[in-house]
């Protein structure tokens, strides 16, 4: 079941409208908005008319849908990642990343507020932690928690969670921000690789061989290479980091080499794979954007036996 099917489930339930009734009003209200606005968007907006609100009931990760504002979600921290110092318009700042995951699906959880950082750097929330998250908003498939937002310890018993990254087989055309896909496309065109160094200890950019963090260090090189994939439904701008960047079929000297990469550039166009990844907002071109995590290639034997079962 998709996030949109899970939406109009959980407003059914609680407004006691059919199914079938609130997809009509979605629709109308699509309609009505020129079809600006999303199946889900419309879908909130329709729930928001009907007195329906979610601000007092827990999510389950695998229903929460882009744009969703004021959630509430209890899951586990599988992970914590380092805690980044940023500096944004003159304002110096801190931010945390955690991967959370529930029974129905997993995360990324995005903390910005020093209070709830500081939960984090005190040893209060660690690793395994069972947390309750309210106030959240949805970006990008992602729970983002500013000062509104609320942080701490679940009593809630939680058991097995889902940790490996769930794909959807998509269509280029039906792909939603927010959303982790599969898809089966082409590579169309090969943008030149952008190359950068990052720290061996942190993995943020170096500057002249120096870490914010670490001080001198012996920098590791990293690449980032733009594509874009097509599928015959259309076509979407790609970005591919580090080690993904190999399973296009590349080596690392063509990647740190133009030359080289250029020489081998027209072989790859054309090559048709799974890609796997999230839909992400290109801030700059307010279109979507897929960051490939995953390629694997087609397997003929493969193909055919999920075709049969889907007969």
């Amino acid at each position: 079941m998709d996030n949109y099917a899970q939406l109009i489930e959980k407003i059914s339930r609680v407004s006691g409208i059919s199914k079938e009734e609130l997809e009509r009003k979605v629709e109308a209200k699509r309609a009505k908005l020129s079809g600006l606005v999303s199946k889900e968007g419309a879908a909130q907006i329709v729930a928001a008319e009907l007195g329906v609100n979610f601000d007092k009931e827990k999510l389950k990760i695998s229903e929460l849908v882009q744009g969703m504002k004021r959630v509430n979600v209890v899951a586990k921290i599988v992970d914590i990642y380092p805690i980044r110092s940023y500096s944004k318009a003159g304002r110096e700042g801190k931010v945390a990343n955690l991967f959370i995951a529930d029974s129905s699906g997993n995360a990324k959880a995005v903390l910005w507020d020093t209070n709830h950082i500081s939960l984090i750097e005190q040893g209060k929330i660690k690793k395994g932690d069972a947390v309750e998250f309210s106030n959240a908003q949805v970006r990008n498939g992602e729970v983002h928690l500013g000062s509104f937002s609320d942080v701490k310890l679940s009593n809630e018993k939680i058991g097995d969670v889902v940790t490996k990254k769930i794909f959807s087989d998509k269509k280029i055309k039906d792909v939603k921000v927010g959303e982790n896909a599969r898809m089966r496309a082409v590579v169309v065109q090969l943008f030149e690789p952008k190359h950068f160094e990052v720290c061996p200890e942190c993995g943020r950019r170096v500057l002249d061989d120096e870490c914010k963090v670490h001080g001198k260090v012996e920098p590791k090189r990293r690449a980032l290479l733009n594509v874009v994939l097509d599928d015959g439904s259309d076509s979407i701008r790609s970005v591919l980091f580090g080690e993904t960047i190999y399973f296009l079929g590349l080596k690392e000297e063509e990647v740190f080499n133009i030359d080289k990469f250029m020489e081998r550039k027209n072989s790859i166009l054309g090559e048709e794979k799974f890609f796997s990844g999230s839909i992400k907002a290109n801030a700059l071109y307010n279109t979507p954007e897929f960051n490939v995590e995953q390629i694997d290639e087609i397997n003929v034997d493969s193909l055919l036996k999920e075709l049969e079962a889907k007969r």
